[in-house]
């Protein structure tokens, strides 16, 4: 089914919800919007959920708004949330766009044509199959300045060895109309909503060759303190979806092939660009 009969269906107006969740950003909530408002695309609207600045932030933004008319296409939520995640979830009920895609404040577009490019791959893609839900491509790493590759092929292992972050993600509304982020996962509900998605949800993901968002790195999920937390919820989300056996037999493959050791040279601002170029390589030569 093509995209046009699909939304015949399911439509929904505009065809992007491009949301970003705020809490004292400062400076950096306006250079996200600003990012947006440079995209040639313009079938999209800007919903963005703050838990309570007391920074400026949400004033810099409406004076940025008000100087360069786009007042209406920029929906601002101000409201109490329980955190990241809560702040999500209260966006996603206000979008009213068939496709979400999440920004964290500081995040950009990879470039101005990120979204005419992902338009194009979707449609090209609903015209194969009508059943991804999910939508994923690469990622700028701005602390490396470099390009992290996404697996093209998504399977159980895939699924346990990590996902796509959420800057990488372009999800169907309808995803998030029947359940939203467990917000009892403080760093990885983006994860196990994947998890879901891909397991429960019949997301059936599909991977699009076009780099979305430069990430900036370095945030929450990104202290001493959280990553500890991330590799226990990791063990607990993939328990809820892989059996036992399953997520035994991922731990001694990632153990054989040294995966932390490639963790250290992903991270590594020496390593990183070699590691990067290896990965991409290795995608090309598996033909997926």
């Amino acid at each position: 089914m093509c995209r046009s009969a699909q939304m015949g269906i399911m439509m929904r107006n505009p065809l992007f919800s491009i949301l970003v969740v705020s809490l004292n950003p400062g400076g950096k909530l306006v250079e996200t919007v600003k990012s947006v408002a440079g995209q040639t695309y313009r079938d999209y609207e800007v919903i963005v959920k703050d838990g309570g600045s007391g920074d400026g932030s949400l004033e810099m933004l409406q004076s940025y708004l008000r100087e360069e008319g786009n007042e209406e296409r920029v929906r601002i939520l101000r409201r109490p949330d329980s955190g990241i995640y809560d702040g999500m979830n209260q966006a996603t009920q206000a979008a009213r766009g068939e496709y979400l895609y999440f920004l964290n404040c500081g995040d950009l577009f990879a470039s101005e044509n990120v979204l005419t490019r992902a338009a194009g791959e979707i449609e090209e893609a609903l015209r194969r199959t009508d059943a991804p839900k999910i939508f994923y491509g690469d990622i700028l790493d701005a602390l490396r300045g470099q390009v992290v590759a996404s697996n093209p092929h998504m399977d159980d292992f895939a699924c346990y060895r990590n996902v796509p972050c959420h800057q990488a993600c372009i999800y169907h509304h309808s995803l998030f109309e029947q359940r939203g982020y467990d917000p009892a996962y403080r760093v990885r509900a983006d994860y196990e909503h994947f998890l879901w998605s891909y397991f429960r949800g019949d997301a059936r993901p599909c991977y699009i060759p076009v780099t979305l968002a430069s990430y900036e790195g370095g945030g929450f999920s990104e202290t001493p303190e959280n990553r500890k937390r991330s590799a226990r919820e990791h063990r607990e989300i993939t328990a809820r979806y892989m059996g036992g056996g399953q997520r035994l037999k991922y731990r001694l493959i990632l153990l054989a092939t040294l995966a932390p050791l490639r963790t250290k040279m992903a991270e590594s601002p020496v390593w990183s660009e070699f590691y990067n170029r290896c990965k991409k390589r290795l995608y090309r030569h598996r033909g997926v």
